[in-house]
């Protein structure tokens, strides 16, 4: 699982897919909430707000 940026995406994806070597699932946390899990404050790869999870 990765929380990343915008800019940070197709890294998240790389790494994703050479981990599990299937595609992810990449959901937008502007528009998805899940009751259980709060976003972390910054993206996995820098200091930037995160705006994908990717799993």
């Amino acid at each position: 699982m990765f929380v990343v940026c915008k800019e940070h995406i197709e890294i998240a994806i790389d790494l994703f897919v050479d981990e599990y070597e299937e595609a992810p699932d990449i959901y937008d946390l502007n528009e998805v909430r899940f009751t259980a899990w709060e976003p972390p404050a910054k993206c996995d790869r820098c200091q930037n707000k995160p705006q994908f999870l990717v799993i």
